[in-house]
């Protein structure tokens, strides 16, 4: 069902929708979850539980409580780290006065600064 999770044109509330039929639904948290990461010398690409891949913007990202988000899908939706994912992120993140910074290749972006 996550693929069929949109934006509605003119109000932007949460829909489902199969291209034909679609219905408004509440979205308690984040509407999709972030399951993997790819980590490569330049980037890391988010694998989202929607099937789709995005390359992750560390500025777009904050941490609540135990929970990492990032924004997707051009910033108008949050997807939520599964556990997974948020432990993969170790490969990147460093702590660094009192916030997080990632290491994407010779750059240091900081996590949730945009």
């Amino acid at each position: 069902m996550h693929t069929w999770i949109a934006r509605h044109p003119d109000d932007g509330r949460f829909i489902l929708t199969n291209g034909y039929d679609w219905t408004y639904f509440t979205v308690e948290d984040a509407p999709l979850f972030v399951r993997s990461l790819r980590v490569e010398r330049d980037s890391v690409t988010l694998r989202l539980s929607d099937g789709s891949e995005e390359r992750w913007d560390p500025k777009t990202t904050r941490i609540v409580g135990e929970h990492v988000y990032a924004a997707v899908k051009g910033r108008t939706m949050e997807a939520r780290f599964d556990r997974h994912a948020q432990t993969s992120l170790g490969e990147v993140l460093e702590e660094r006065d009192g916030g997080f910074v990632a290491h994407i290749g010779d750059k240091l972006v900081p996590v949730g600064v945009s």
